[in-house]
């Protein structure tokens, strides 16, 4: 098979919904995060919508544009920064082109015509087709393209262009104007229907301009580099084979790769190519150009294309498009029959993967019970699936609480984890679980449901960003559970913060995040919704989200004791890459595929520990309440080789969670080019029947000078509750001197379900960046047993200057 020799697993979109673009040519396509926006292009008449498709949930849908909507037009400039679209000149219909510019704002769909300054030194360029037009930094560079000489349109006089402009681009909307750089080394010859691409290598950190190929009276396939910073173009020496003579082709960057797709080509005859005069064809080849060796490998050739519907087939004029690792390809016109003199444009969707996944996120717990865990981890772009696995440290029994010794007046956190009894801190006892350094990447919540809208970066009211909408400004909303019954919640380098607990080992927590708004509220027992703003940008709550961090921790009396924590990063474990292998997740979120893919045994430490999978996943949910033992075979995992097959999750044993035991996790994402690496490790406890869960539904409500703080008491009590403990992560010179280190501060004890956090407490409160800036909270109830697990709160702060480390 020609896939299977090219090493490649191209995949075609089988089933979409909504409205879908009739197929075309000379369109252009961008991405915006997970969304292809595609504009013109022609078949039968030029088209003048504006197609968006959502690569996650696999449906087209027509956005409600407005404003300076322009006209329809193929082959024309189509660039994309951040949520704003540039269109630049085009077909605007036969013989008739354009020199007109267009700004999108994609997050209101709103369009502008805008008006460059003409440059100082000339003319502004002419109109045109078939130009490239590329962004870097705040400007886009304009190359080529073909210009009619004649001012009647119906006599079309092609004159082939090599002029270069840089426009100049306002922060966020509008343009300052066109000039004509002064350029070094020789200029590349006429052409139109080349590619562009623009590639900064991060050890030399110099950008620069690729031009290959395209049309002038023959085809070609000489590759142009342009020095962005110099303004010095020149002919790079190239390795490898050079792909045929092309225009219409595409070109994309993803890594260090140009990736090149399709195109008309001279037809050969015998190994020679035809005279410029002679006949051409579409292809369906496929090369990329490794841009920091200059070196071309063939992936696909002319001779490899088949039948067998396992690559796209032969088209040009087609759209191409890169989210993140996965490209993609749209429609285009398959081949020209002269005897017909009609064309016909390809109908089909094709991606394909290009690099392995990264690493996920690490596994955060959302909600613990005696034999069970709801977990979730951040979503990986463009994947088919994740690998959940376990390790299960020797069950850890339940120590006995010990009511009425109260709460020792200070109090250190183990540096080695573990929840400490209530005695005296000199007597601290603990669990020696190792600590990891790990990040928290923020929630996105950008899925678009039928007629819903999304929120995309750049700038609004939602931390600074600004939301591409989708029709009809309905609001979508995502709702995680985050409940309150969690204990034993331990990962690391958010460092964590007070469990408060009279057993040994209890760690756990229920995390959240609050936007810095006037009344707020995370509820963990039921639901903590994410409403995302319409398109008048109100906004009336933001994100939570369940974050992990180690919770080791004893309590302190009153606001000048404190409780310090040490977060002592360890490398993560040793990770696999796994080879190419297709996975079928085509299950529910608790549901996993009875075959797991090829891969190597898991990584083995310098002490013996074995990783059991919990199954694959499609979403990034899983509640786990087993896992698959190993058969006796495989057993020893020293014996197991890279590659070997992993048994058939039917033939496996399950084994179930015990209560009161320490389990490890970690996830891996799957894409078409196999299993990725996996995720720093996290490790979470059952809970120990008795003590009370963690309290739940908490809310901030903002005043001048203080703010309120109230909560529910937990879902499942255990008994009376007899107090309740707050606490605020407070500034420290440990801080300093340790970043990892948070120093905690009680606010508050008593049965009151809520207290006051004055303006002096919050002046004194220590802003987290661990993922986006924020004051953290904790509370956690006592009964009988004693403390059980905390609720933490990150309650977000609006700081204009801050952001994410």
């Amino acid at each position: 098979m020609a896939a299977a020799a090219a090493g490649l697993s191209w995949r075609r979109v089988s089933s979409f919904t909504g409205p879908v673009p009739r197929s075309r040519h000379g369109h252009r396509a961008v991405a915006i995060r997970e969304l292809l926006i595609i504009f013109g292009g022609g078949n039968e008449g030029i088209a003048d919508e504006l197609h968006v498709y959502n690569t996650v949930t696999n449906q087209w849908f027509l956005p409600a544009v407005r404003g300076d909507i322009p006209p329809g037009c193929a082959a024309h400039g189509f660039v994309c920064d951040g949520t704003r679209i540039l269109v630049f000149g085009g077909m605007v219909e036969y013989g008739r082109y354009s020199n007109d510019l267009y700004e999108l704002q994609a997050s209101r769909w709103l369009w502008k015509k805008v008006k460059p300054q003409a440059p100082s030194n000339g003319s502004p360029p002419c109109p045109r087709l078939g130009h490239s037009f590329s962004l870097y930094g705040n400007k886009c560079y304009l190359f080529g393209g073909l210009a009619n000489e004649s001012e009647d349109s119906n006599n079309n006089v092609p004159r082939y262009l090599n002029d270069f402009y840089e426009l100049e681009l306002q922060h966020g909307s509008g343009v300052v104007g066109w000039s004509i750089p002064v350029t070094k080394g020789i200029l590349p010859s006429p052409r139109e229907s080349h590619t562009a691409i623009v590639y900064c290598r991060k050890d030399v950190g110099s950008p620069k301009m690729y031009i290959f190929g395209g049309m002038c009276g023959c085809r070609l396939n000489d590759l142009w580099e342009l020095d962005i910073e110099t303004m010095t173009w020149s002919r790079p020496e190239t390795k490898g084979t050079v792909p045929l003579p092309r225009s219409l082709h595409t070109a994309n960057v993803i890594g260090n790769k140009m990736y090149v797709f399709g195109g008309w080509v001279p037809q050969s005859a015998g190994g020679e190519i035809s005279a410029p005069d002679g006949e051409w064809k579409c292809t369906g080849s496929f090369s990329y150009l490794n841009l920091d060796t200059t070196e071309w490998i063939g992936l696909i050739s002319d001779c490899q294309e088949d039948k067998s519907n396992l690559l796209p087939g032969p088209r040009a004029g087609h759209c191409a498009v890169a989210v993140g690792t996965r490209l993609y390809i749209w429609s285009g016109r398959d081949g020209y029959r002269k005897a017909w003199n009609n064309q016909v444009c390809c109908k089909d969707l094709w991606y394909l993967d290009t690099e392995r996944p990264l690493a996920p996120s690490q596994v955060q717990l959302i909600r613990a019970t005696t034999n069970s865990f709801q977990l979730k981890w951040d979503e990986v772009p463009t994947v088919e699936g994740y690998l959940l696995q376990l390790h299960a440290d020797p069950p850890v029994p339940p120590v006995a609480g010990n009511p009425g010794t109260g709460i020792p007046e200070t109090s250190v956190l183990s540096s080695q984890g573990g929840c400490s009894l209530h005695q005296s801190p000199q007597s601290l006892p603990s669990v020696p679980y190792p600590e990891m350094k790990v990040d928290h990447p923020s929630q996105t919540n950008n899925l678009i449901p039928n007629n819903v809208q999304v929120a995309l970066s750049s700038s609004s009211k939602v931390e600074g960003k600004e939301k591409v909408a989708a029709p009809e400004n309905k609001v979508t909303q995502e709702t995680m559970k985050n409940h309150a019954d969690a204990t034993g919640f331990k990962e690391s380098n958010a460092p964590s913060l007070l469990p408060v607990c009279t057993s040994s080992a209890q760690t756990s927590t229920n995390v959240g995040e609050l936007h810095d708004l006037d009344k707020q509220s995370v509820n963990p027992d039921a639901s903590v919704s994410c409403t995302v703003s319409s398109t008048q940008n109100m906004v009336t709550q933001q994100a939570v989200k369940t974050e992990s961090s180690s919770t080791n921790g004893a309590v302190v009396k009153d606001e000048t004791s404190l409780t310090t924590f040490n977060s002592k990063s360890e490398a993560a474990e040793t990770a696999y890459v796994m080879p190419s292998t297709r996975v079928s997740t085509g299950q529910t979120n608790d549901s996993h595929s009875s075959r797991a893919p090829q891969r190597p045994p898991a990584p083995v430490k310098t002490r013996d520990r074995r990783w059991y999978d919990v199954g694959i996943f499609k979403n990034n949910t899983a509640v786990v309440s087993q896992f698959y033992l190993l058969p006796e075979e495989t057993m020893n995992i020293n014996s197991k080789t890279e590659g070997a097959d992993v048994p058939d999750y039917r033939l496996l044993k399950k084994q179930d969670l015990f209560p009161g035991t320490v389990y490890r996790f970690r996830v891996a994402a799957i894409n078409g080019c196999g299993v990725g690496p996996f995720s720093k490790i996290s490790e979470f406890k059952t809970c120990i029947p008795g003590f009370p869960g963690a309290p739940s539904t908490v809310k901030i409500t903002k005043s001048v000078d203080c703010i309120h703080l109230s909560w529910e008491p937990p879902a499942s009590p255990s008994g009376n509750i007899l107090e309740y403990s707050a606490y605020l992560a407070i500034r420290s010179t440990q801080l300093q001197e340790n970043p990892s280190q948070l120093v905690f501060m009680r606010i508050y004890c008593g049965l009151k379900t809520s207290c006051i956090v004055t303006a002096a407490q919050l002046s004194n409160a220590h802003v987290d960046y661990t993922s986006r800036p924020a004051i953290v909270f904790r509370i956690s109830a006592k009964n009988e047993r004693g403390y059980g697990p905390a609720t933490q709160v990150r309650w977000l702060q609006d700081m204009k200057t801050s952001g994410s480390k």
